[in-house]
């Protein structure tokens, strides 16, 4: 049976860690990524089941991460 694959967006590496650690626990398949261009990226390579996203990103705001990702779906 397949894994559900969460792609957790931080750049917060407790935070990340700690969502990382917790849902693989819980085995899921777990992608983190720290940048909005790195979660475009891996949607784009994998696409995830569920996406846990940051509103403050270093790169770009969570809003246009996910308005870009809608652009896709």
């Amino acid at each position: 049976m397949k894994k559900t694959r969460i792609l957790v967006v931080d750049d917060e590496p407790q935070i990340g860690r700690m969502l990382k650690t917790q849902l693989a626990a819980r085995e899921y398949d777990v992608i983190h990524v720290t940048t909005g261009h790195d979660a475009l990226v891996a949607v784009g390579e994998v696409p995830p089941d569920l996406i846990l996203l940051d509103l403050g990103l270093p790169d770009m705001e969570g809003v246009q991460v996910a308005r870009r990702l809608r652009e896709w779906s």
